[in-house]
This record gives C-alpha cells, structure tokens and sequence, in this order.
C-alpha cells in the first residue's frame, strides 16, 4: 500500500475541500463554557397571502415546509373555539336576548288577560243585577264552561309558530272573556269579601313562585310524570266530590278538593313558568308566547277559582 493510499490526517482533511460544495462539519464536542448554542437563523419567509389556503402561497397543501413556524392567520377561526371563551360567543348573547324578549312578551300578554278578568269579576261581584241575574239563570253558568274548553283546545292545537297573528290573539281574546265570564259567575256565589282575601293570596302565591322559579336550581320541568299524575289525582278527586255533593252536600270534602286542586296548579304555575326561562330540561320556542301567556294565565285562574272555593267554604 502506498502513502497515498492512507487517509489524509484530521488536520488536512478539516481544512480540505469537499465534494459536493457542503459546508463544514460543525466542530466535536460540547461548546466552550459560558457560552450558549446560538438558533438556527430560519431564512427569508415566503410571500403569505392573507390566508393560507390550500395550494396557495407556495405552500404545499396550504402548510409551511419543516422546520418554518406555524402560524394561523387573521380572520381564521381556531380548531377548537369553545376552548378559548369557555362559551361561543355570540351565540349565547343571542339567545339570552331573544330570551328575555320571549319573557317580556310573555307577561305583557299575560298582564292584559289578567287585567279584563280582574274587571269582569268586579262586575260580578259589584253589581247586584248581574250578580242576581247569574244565580238565577244557571244556563249561562254551564255555557261559560263550555266556551271555555272549546276554546282552549283550539288554542292547544295552533300553538305552532306557523299561525301567528291574528288568529292566536282572536282566539286567545275570546278565550280570555270566556275564562273571565266562568270566573265572574264562580265569584258572584260567594261574598264579597271572600272575594277581596282570595284576589290577594293569588296575587301573594303568583309572586313567591315566579320569583322561586327563576332563582331556585331545581328544575321542576324534569318532573313530566309526577305532573301527569298530580293532574290525574286532580281529575279523580274532582269526579268523586261532584258525585258526592249531588247526593249530600259534604264541606271537609268540598274543602279538600279545593286545597289538593291549589296545591296541584301552584306546582302547574312553577313548572309553566320555567318552561320560559329556557335553561331548564325543557323550554318554550321564543315562537311560542301566546302559548306560554295562556298556560300561566289559566293557572292563576285556576288557583284563584279553588281557593275561593276554600275560603268562601271557610267563611260559611
């Protein structure tokens, strides 16, 4: 083997030229002490559009080739942007607004039905013709009740958003008077006084369970078949009492109807009222108010109807 066969020292070999036009190999071993190992310098950046779609920008499938930072441009939305907010955006202040609108028109409705049954019941309880002439013609008595079911089936069924005004406000304007004119001639059977004391606990028991409605956690719209029932055992005791007191008028009897009855449409009253709110299990459609005016409204109405009951039952 001759010398020139042997490799070249490491002291030749380092300050060499290589093949290839590489540059040189960086030095062995650890840097010297004190000092840091200094960054890849990245070179110059491509021209960016203003957002890297794919095949744009010199990019190939929209990405930065290997070792180039990633960035996302302005105007992008994140892969995830539940997780920056904790909540969307936009979409939550949306739908709390046309919330709070749906609850608005809710008892602006709700107000003026209660507003022209609190009017008829002071001309049933008032005026003594009226008064006189309701006692004595019971016709007029079943006739109220009559329209009333009627009408509120009709209502149940167009509650749908696609039939809006007029015919849910004519229907439910009926159904108002109708359920005005029931409640005069209940009340014109009982004295006025009994009258005064009832209006008031109504108007107490209205007030204590909205307000409990929209602070309490408990969600009274997830308790679908204990209503189910509770309007069963409404339904069933109404039923026996009407057989009984046909035969042989019973007052314990009579007064336990009227409690069970305001007892099971105050729950009625919590659970319609937080189908407003609209945070619960379940929820109106902001479509829906004149449904929702009518369901409040026909549980007032009822609680006042069984503890005038109770209390003309009490005084007597």
């Amino acid at each position: 083997m001759s010398k020139s066969d042997l490799p070249p020292a490491y002291e030749d070999a380092l300050h060499s030229p290589r093949h290839g036009n590489y540059p040189p190999a960086p030095p062995y071993g650890l840097p010297a002490w004190g000092s840091s190992p200094q960054p890849p310098a990245y070179g110059p950046y491509p021209a960016q559009s203003s957002a890297h779609y794919p095949g744009q920008a010199g990019y190939p499938q929209g990405y930065p080739p290997a070792g180039m930072p990633y960035s996302i441009p302005l105007g992008m939305p994140t892969s995830n942007p539940v997780e920056d907010d904790g909540f969307q955006s936009g979409h939550v202040w949306e739908s709390t607004s046309i919330r709070h609108a749906f609850i608005r028109k809710v008892y602006l409705v709700l107000a003026a039905q209660l507003i022209v049954t609190v009017s008829v019941v002071a001309v049933f309880t008032f005026v003594d013709e009226v008064r006189v002439f309701v006692i004595r013609n019971p016709a007029l008595y079943w006739t109220s009740f009559v329209v009333y079911f009627v009408t509120y089936c009709i209502l149940v069924c167009c509650k749908g958003p696609r039939r809006r005004f007029p015919w849910n406000f004519v229907l439910l304007a009926l159904f108002t008077l109708a359920m005005s004119y029931m409640t005069g001639t209940i009340s014109s059977y009982y004295d006025t006084k009994a009258v005064f004391i009832t209006i008031g606990i109504t108007a107490t028991v209205c007030i204590v369970v909205t307000i409990f409605c929209f602070q309490t956690k408990v969600d009274f719209t997830s308790c679908g078949g204990l209503f189910c029932v509770l309007a069963i055992v409404v339904m069933v005791t109404g039923i026996i009492t009407a057989i009984v007191l046909s035969f042989k008028y019973v007052p314990w009897l009579h007064m336990l109807y009227a409690a069970i009855g305001a007892v099971v449409y105050t729950l009625f009253l919590a659970y319609n009222t937080q189908l407003l709110i609209g945070n619960r299990e379940l929820s109106l459609s902001p479509e829906e108010y004149v449904f929702g005016a009518l369901s409040l409204y026909v549980d007032i109405v009822q609680i006042f109807i069984f503890l005038l009951q109770l209390v003309g039952v009490s005084s007597d």
